[in-house]
C-alpha cells in the first residue's frame, strides 16, 4: 500500500485554463486589476488539496529562458500568440500566493515545467507514492505507470479525469504508454509549432503504429506503406523523428527529489491573509481561514453606546467630515454611534430630524429575500457618517403598518433624496404596507453599476473596495443552511448593529460613488434612466402576470406525447434503443454506429461532443440530428417552462411575478429571473405556444403588445448614417430584402427567400462583427463565398465599415465605448497583444453601443409610458419588458389612447437619424398580441 500522496501542478497551464474561464466575464478588482486568472488558479489550488487530501504538493513553472529544445529547433513554439497581459501580470502574484502557503515553487531555466514533473514523478519512490500529475495537457499520458497517474481537471461541465495505463491506452488506441511520443511525433502538434509528418493525423498516426510498433519502425519501412501516405513518410523521416524528440517530455532533468520539503502543513499566516486582502478575494480568505480562526489585526474592545436618552439620541453638532476606513476596519474598531429606537416619542424626534435633511439613507430588514412574500421586521436610518438608527417593528402587519405610518411623511416628502442599495426591494418591501416612496432616489449598486458595470454590486463588496471596511456578515446573525434562523429571531442588539451599519456604509458609500459618477459625467444616465426605471420595474414586479394554467396542463400532455413519438422516430433511425438524454451514449450512436463523421470533435474527457452547437453542423444531412434538436427542444420547453411556470404563481395574488435585474448585464438590458421572463422561446412553433399561457388579467382586458422594428439595425444605420441603410428604412422596405438586392446585385422583387435569409444573417452578424468563417458556419456555405458576400455588403454600405472602424479605433485610443446616454462599456483587452483576446473585445466594441443604445432606448419609453399611465390614472398596466417589446394588460376603455401614446414614447424615447417603427399588437393572450 502507497501511503503517501504527491500532486505536481503544472502552474501555466492551470493559469491560461483560469484565464479564458474568466475571459469574458473579468473580475477586475478596485484597483483595475484583472484577478481571475489568480482566483482560478487559487480556487483549482484549493479544491485539490480539499478533495484529494494530497500529503505532498509541488507548483513547477516554466521560466522564460529558452530550453534545450529550443537550441535544437528554433521554431519550437514560435508561433504562438503572445502571452496575455493579465497573465503575465497575474503570475507574480500567484507565486506570492504559493509563498505565503508555504508551498515550494520549483522552476529552471533550460527546461520546461513537465520535463521538472516528469522527472518528480519518476523518482518519487514507486513503493510509497501515488503520483499525480496535475494539467490539462494530454501529452503527459506519456509518463503514466503503474504510480504515476495524469489527473486532468473538471471542464465544460465535465468532472476530473484520472487516467491512468488502461485509460492512456484507451484515449490514444495503442498498446503502451511509451507510444504516445510516437503518435506525438508522426501527427505534430500545431500548438507548439512540432511539424510531424504533415498529412498525417491521430487516426493514420495509430493505424501504422498498430503495423510498425514505433515511429522509428514507421519511417524505416515507409516502402511498404503504398500510395501517397508512403511518400509522405519518405519525405517526412528527418521531420518525424525530430518532432518525436521534441514530443518526449525529458525525466533526467538535474533537480533533487526533496520529500520532507514537499509535505503539505496547511499552516497559513499573515502574509497570506493579507494578499487576499489585497487581491479583494474575501470569500476565499473565510474559506482558508474557516478553521484556524480569521487572521486579523488586534482585538479592540467594541465601540461603547451612548446611553438611550432624549438628550444623546440627536446631537445638534454637525459631523459633516468625510470617513475614510482604514484597512481591515470593521464595527469592533471603529467609532460609531448606532441608536435603537423603540418608543413612540423617539421615533416621533427622529422623525424630526428626518425631515430637516437634503438627503437620508434607508434599509429595510425583512423575513424573506422575495420582496413580495417577505414581511418588514425593522428601519434603519443614517444622515450622516457614523451615526445611524434602528427602528424594530412589530410582527403582526396591522401594528407594524402603524409604525410605518409614522414615516409616510419622510418617504412621501418629495424634497428629500432618499438613499439606498438594492432600492427596487425596498420600494416593494413599503408598498406591501401602502407606502409609495417619492422624490429623488439614489442607489449606490446601480451608482456602482454604471461605474463598473462588469464588476460585482453587492454592499459588502463596495464597502471593502471604497471604504476599506468590513460590514457585519449576515450568517453572523441568522446563520445558515439548515440551522438558519429569521431576522425575526435575532436579538435586538445584534439586529441594531446589523441594520443601522447597512444604513451607514450606504450612506458613505453614496458620497464616495458620486464623485466618481460626476468625474464619469455619468449622472444623468444614472439619476435620469435608472433611477426613474426603479420605480417602473417595481410596480411591473407587484403587478405581475396571469396565466392560463389549463393551457399549461394541455400543452405539457401535448408535448410528453410529442416528446414520445420523436424518442421511438430517433430510435428507428438508430436501429437501437438509448438513452437520448446520455451524451455518452448519443455520441457512440451517432459516431461509432452511424459514422455520421470520420473525425467528430471531443471532449477533454474523450468523450464525443454532442453539444447544440455542434450538432446544429450535421442538422441539414442526418435526420437523426434533427429529431435528435427537436427532442431537445421539446424536453426543455417541457421541463423549464410549462412544468415549471404553474409551481410559480402566487397563491397570494394568483399570478405569476418576476424579478427584473437592472445591474447584471454589462450592456444595460435587463435581465428577468424567478422565473426568467425574457426566455420565453419565440423563434419555433411549439416556443411559441408557451405565449398562449400568458393572458389578460380580466374580462374587461386584454394583452396589448409593443415592439421596435429591428431597432439595433435602425442604431446602426444612424450610427454611421449610410445613406443606403437610412433610405431603406426611410421608405419603409424591408431591410433584409433591401440589403439583399444590393448585396447580390439583383431588383427587389428578384430577391429570393434564400438571399433574404444570407442578407439576415449579415445584417445581424455585422453587428455582432461577424467574420467570414462564422458566416460559413451560420449559413453553411463555403467560407469563400461567406467572404464574398461580407466583401459586397461593405462596398454596398460602405459608411457601415468606416463606423465599424472608426469605433474600433477610438475603443484603442481611451479603452472603453459608449452608448448615446453615455452608459460605458469597458475593454480592457482592445490593445492585447494577444489576437484572440484583441478579437473578443473588438467585436463587443462594435456590439457593445449598438446594443446598449437600444437598452437605453427601451428604458427611457418605459419611464415615459409608465409617467404618462400614472398621470392619467390609467386601469391599463405594464406587465413584461423581453429585450425591444413591451407587454400591457390592457383595459378595453384605453386600447386606442394605449395604442397612440406607446407607440408615440417608444418612437421618440431617444432621437435617432432614421426613422423608428414599432409594431403594436392586441389579443386574449400574450401570441395572439405579438
Amino acid at each position: 500500500m502507497r501511503t503517501k500522496k504527491l500532486f505536481l501542478l503544472d502552474a501555466y497551464a492551470l493559469i491560461y485554463r483560469a484565464h479564458f474561464a474568466f475571459a469574458k466575464n473579468p473580475r477586475i478588482s478596485s484597483k483595475g486589476l484583472n484577478t481571475g486568472p489568480i482566483f482560478g488558479f487559487t480556487n483549482t489550488l484549493l479544491e485539490v488539496i480539499r478533495k484529494e487530501k494530497p500529503t505532498h504538493l509541488v507548483v513547477c513553472f516554466d521560466t522564460k529562458a529558452p530550453t534545450f529544445r529550443h537550441k535544437e529547433y528554433v521554431e519550437y513554439k514560435a508561433h504562438r500568440e503572445e502571452q496575455p497581459e493579465d497573465i503575465t501580470t497575474a503570475v507574480p502574484y500567484i507565486k506570492r500566493l504559493v509563498h505565503s502557503m508555504h508551498l515550494p515553487c520549483i522552476e529552471m531555466d533550460g527546461y520546461e515545467a513537465d520535463d521538472v514533473i516528469g522527472t518528480l514523478a519518476h523518482k518519487a519512490p514507486k513503493d510509497e507514492f501515488e503520483v499525480y500529475m496535475y494539467t490539462p495537457d494530454k501529452d503527459y499520458g506519456q509518463l503514466v505507470n503503474e504510480n504515476v497517474f495524469l489527473y486532468k481537471p473538471a471542464f465544460l461541465g465535465n468532472g476530473v479525469e484520472v487516467m491512468g495505463v488502461p485509460q492512456v491506452l484507451e484515449r490514444w488506441g495503442i498498446q503502451r504508454v511509451d507510444q504516445v511520443v510516437d503518435v506525438l511525433g508522426l501527427m505534430g502538434d500545431k500548438v507548439d509549432n512540432i511539424p510531424g509528418i504533415p498529412g498525417v493525423g491521430e487516426k493514420t498516426a495509430v493505424k501504422l503504429l498498430e503495423k510498425y510498433d514505433t515511429l522509428e519502425g514507421v519511417v524505416e519501412n515507409a516502402d511498404k506503406v503504398p500510395g501517397k501516405l508512403g511518400e509522405k513518410i519518405k519525405a517526412g523521416r528527418e521531420s518525424a523523428l525530430m518532432s518525436k524528440w521534441l514530443a518526449k517530455i525529458d525525466t533526467d532533468v538535474p533537480v533533487a527529489f526533496e520529500e520532507e520539503r514537499y509535505i503539505l502543513h496547511e499552516e497559513y499566516g499573515q502574509e497570506l491573509a493579507d494578499l487576499l486582502d489585497e487581491l479583494e478575494f474575501r470569500t476565499l480568505k473565510a474559506r482558508i481561514f474557516k478553521s484556524a480562526g480569521e487572521v486579523t489585526d488586534t482585538e479592540k474592545p467594541r465601540a461603547r453606546q451612548p446611553e438611550s436618552s432624549q438628550m444623546s439620541l440627536f446631537g445638534e453638532e454637525e459631523k459633516t467630515e468625510e470617513v475614510k476606513l482604514s484597512s481591515k476596519k470593521n464595527i469592533n474598531d471603529v467609532v460609531h454611534e448606532y441608536y435603537l429606537i423603540q418608543s413612540p416619542e423617539e421615533r416621533a424626534e427622529l422623525m424630526e430630524y428626518l425631515m430637516v435633511q437634503e438627503e437620508v439613507c434607508f434599509d429595510t430588514e425583512t423575513t424573506d429575500i422575495e420582496a413580495l412574500d417577505a414581511s418588514i421586521v425593522g428601519l434603519s436610518f443614517a444622515y450622516r457618517p457614523r451615526e445611524a438608527y434602528y427602528i424594530p417593528l412589530p410582527p403582526r402587519f396591522e401594528e407594524a403598518q402603524a409604525v410605518l405610518n409614522e414615516f409616510r411623511p419622510l418617504f412621501e416628502n418629495k424634497n428629500i433624496r432618499k438613499v439606498a442599495q438594492n432600492i427596487k426591494y425596498d420600494l416593494t418591501i413599503l408598498a406591501n404596507y401602502g407606502i409609495s416612496v417619492k422624490g429623488e432616489m439614489y442607489d449606490t449598486m446601480l451608482a456602482h453599476y454604471i461605474l463598473e458595470p462588469d464588476q460585482r454590486h453587492g454592499m459588502d463588496y463596495l464597502s471593502e473596495t471604497y471604504l476599506h471596511y468590513e460590514p457585519i456578515p449576515i450568517e453572523e446573525l441568522i446563520g445558515k443552511g439548515k440551522k438558519q434562523i429569521s431576522m425575526r429571531d435575532v436579538p435586538l442588539e445584534l439586529i441594531r448593529e446589523y441594520a443601522a451599519e447597512d444604513a451607514d456604509v450606504t450612506l458613505q458609500l453614496k458620497h464616495v460613488l458620486d464623485k466618481e459618477i460626476k468625474k464619469t459625467e455619468q449622472e444623468k444616465l444614472l439619476m435620469e434612466v435608472e433611477m426613474p426605471l426603479v420605480t417602473v420595474l417595481s410596480d411591473m414586479e407587484r403587478t405581475g402576470v396571469k396565466l392560463d394554467v389549463t393551457a399549461l396542463h394541455d400543452l405539457s400532455g401535448q408535448l410528453q406525447k410529442d416528446l414520445v413519438k420523436t424518442q421511438e422516430e430517433i430510435f428507428l433511425l438508430a436501429g437501437m434503443e438509448f438513452n437520448v438524454g446520455s451524451p455518452k451514449q448519443l455520441g457512440e450512436i451517432l459516431f461509432e454506429k452511424m459514422k455520421i463523421d470520420e473525425k467528430p470533435k471531443k471532449t477533454p474527457t474523450g468523450q464525443y461532443a454532442t453539444g447544440e452547437d455542434i450538432l446544429l453542423n450535421y442538422e441539414a444531412q442526418h435526420e437523426i440530428v434533427r429529431k435528435i434538436l427537436d427532442f431537445r427542444e421539446l424536453s426543455k420547453l417541457k421541463s423549464t417552462y410549462v412544468d415549471a411556470l404553474p409551481a410559480l404563481i402566487s397563491k397570494r395574488t394568483g399570478r405569476v411575478h418576476t424579478t427584473y435585474n437592472q445591474a447584471v448585464a454589462a450592456t444595460g438590458r435587463l435581465s428577468s429571473t424567478n422565473p426568467n421572463l425574457q426566455n420565453i422561446p419565440i423563434r419555433t412553433e411549439r416556443g411559441r405556444e408557451i405565449r398562449k399561457a400568458f393572458i389578460a388579467g380580466g374580462d374587461e382586458f386584454v394583452i396589448l403588445s409593443a415592439d421596435y422594428s429591428q431597432i439595433e439595425l435602425r442604431i446602426m444605420a444612424s450610427f454611421s448614417r449610410d445613406e443606403g441603410m437610412i433610405d431603406a428604412f426611410e421608405k419603409g422596405m424591408d431591410i433584409h430584402a433591401a440589403t439583399a438586392s444590393r448585396v447580390f446585385g439583383v431588383a427587389p422583387d428578384a430577391v429570393t427567400p434564400e438571399m433574404r435569409r444570407k442578407a439576415k444573417m449579415v445584417n445581424f452578424g455585422i453587428i455582432y462583427g461577424i467574420s467570414a468563417f462564422g458566416l460559413a458556419q451560420r449559413l453553411g456555405i463555403a467560407r469563400t463565398e461567406a467572404k464574398a458576400i461580407i466583401d459586397s455588403y461593405f462596398e454596398q454600405f460602405p459608411r457601415v465599415k468606416s463606423y465599424m472602424d472608426d469605433t474600433v479605433q477610438l475603443a484603442r485610443e481611451q479603452e472603453y465605448v459608449e452608448t448615446i446616454l453615455g452608459r460605458r462599456r469597458y475593454l480592457r483587452d482592445i490593445n492585447s497583444r494577444n489576437q484572440t483576446n484583441r478579437g473578443f473585445a473588438e467585436r463587443n466594441a462594435i456590439n457593445a453601443p449598438i446594443q446598449g443604445s437600444a437598452a437605453d432606448m427601451i428604458k427611457v419609453a418605459m419611464i415615459d409610458i409608465h409617467r404618462f399611465m400614472k398621470a392619467e390614472n390609467l386601469k391599463s398596466k405594464m406587465i413584461l419588458q423581453v429585450h425591444d417589446e413591451l407587454v400591457f394588460d390592457a383595459h378595453l376603455s384605453e386600447i386606442d389612447l394605449l395604442k397612440e401614446k406607446i407607440d408615440y414614447y417608444m418612437v421618440n424615447a431617444i432621437p435617432l437619424n432614421v426613422k423608428v417603427e414599432t409594431g403594436i399588437g392586441i389579443g386574449k393572450n400574450w401570441l395572439e398580441a405579438h
